[in-house]
């Protein structure tokens, strides 16, 4: 199955739909009786005034679910290739995307993480840009922008501010202006939204929405093991796939070896942002799979021994649904 992704066939545009559709098999099988989808953060929800909690039955919430998957898979592979992170152009990076997003049955519905990964995609792919405009001030306001729509939908994609500091430490050199055109980016839509609040006499829960930035980190958590033992497949792939990185590391191309770093970074903040968000569900965790799904690609399309890549990759399907099924 590796070896027919590696290829930019159009086939696999089919084959990775029905990919999509077979990993969400269980979800299909068992459909919860009742799914919420909150479109908006509650702060947000004024601005537009549209409910969709209740607006779709569990089937249809699923399967928009799958589709919207899909068209994020398709999306993020081709921003993957048109960087050439990637040995060569494939649908590794989708078929991976669709793989991270599988992970876990919260994974697989309606969720304002999974709406705010086309922003993040959209994000990941400006930051891979800055390394090749001559001037980056309205590509980095632009980021600030993006963020702060992500904001709206999701509170703590607001994490994502600090990846603008690190992108430009790490593509650019030091530009006063770039620093504060994120900022002034981010600033001007919560502007408007700060306009909207004072219209309506409401300017003190405007100041509640900044409320969860003053949220210690937890120190203890509280973990069930047993439900993530589906990532020990994950974290398999991952070491192998670090390294191979790291034997690769000095013969890539700078801008290579830079949007690693990049989306190392991103996976950790992506990751640790959900402390902003105090009843925070598993779902928060998709935020964490575009930086994960290009590393998982990088191991796949650089992997020499069919035999074991093929069946390494096997393995992980069938614990996925195991776990899944349990």
């Amino acid at each position: 199955m590796i070896n027919q992704f590696r290829k930019l066939n159009p086939v696999n545009l089919i084959l990775l739909l029905a990919y999509a559709f077979f990993m969400r098999a269980v979800i299909f099988y068992r459909v919860p009786d009742h799914l919420n989808f909150d479109f908006l953060e509650p702060f947000a929800r004024p601005l537009i005034n549209i409910d969709f909690s209740n607006a779709f039955t569990p089937i249809t919430n699923i399967f928009i679910a799958t589709v919207l998957v899909y068209i994020q898979a398709l999306i993020f592979n081709r921003v993957i290739n048109n960087h050439n992170l990637l040995a060569k152009p494939s649908f590794l990076p989708g078929l991976m995307y669709i793989a991270g997003t599988s992970l876990f049955l919260d994974f697989m519905v309606l969720s304002p993480a999974l709406i705010s990964n086309f922003l993040l995609i959209w994000v990941i792919d400006k930051f891979l840009k800055l390394a090749k405009s001559a001037n980056s001030i309205t590509t980095v306001f632009d980021i600030g922008m993006i963020i702060a729509l992500g904001t709206l939908i999701y509170f703590p994609f607001m994490a994502t501010l600090l990846m603008i500091f690190l992108a430009l430490l790490l593509f650019r050199s030091f530009n006063w202006r770039e620093w504060i055109a994120g900022l002034i980016g981010f600033i001007t839509v919560f502007f408007f939204v700060a306009v909207y609040y004072y219209w309506n006499n409401n300017l003190g829960s405007f100041y509640q929405i900044w409320k969860p930035l003053g949220n210690k980190f937890p120190s203890v958590f509280k973990i069930n093991y047993n439900d993530y033992l589906v990532l020990i497949p994950v974290a398999i792939i991952i070491i192998l796939a670090s390294l191979q990185l790291r034997e690769n590391f000095f013969r890539s191309f700078i801008s290579t070896r830079k949007g690693f770093q990049m989306l190392f970074f991103m996976f950790l903040v992506a990751g640790a942002s959900f402390y902003l968000k105090p009843n925070f569900s598993i779902w928060h965790f998709l935020l964490c799979v575009p930086p994960g799904a290009v590393l998982l690609a990088y191991y796949f399309s650089n992997a020499k021994k069919r035999w074991f890549y093929e069946t390494l990759f096997l393995l992980f399907v069938l614990s996925v649904q195991y776990f899944l099924f349990v």
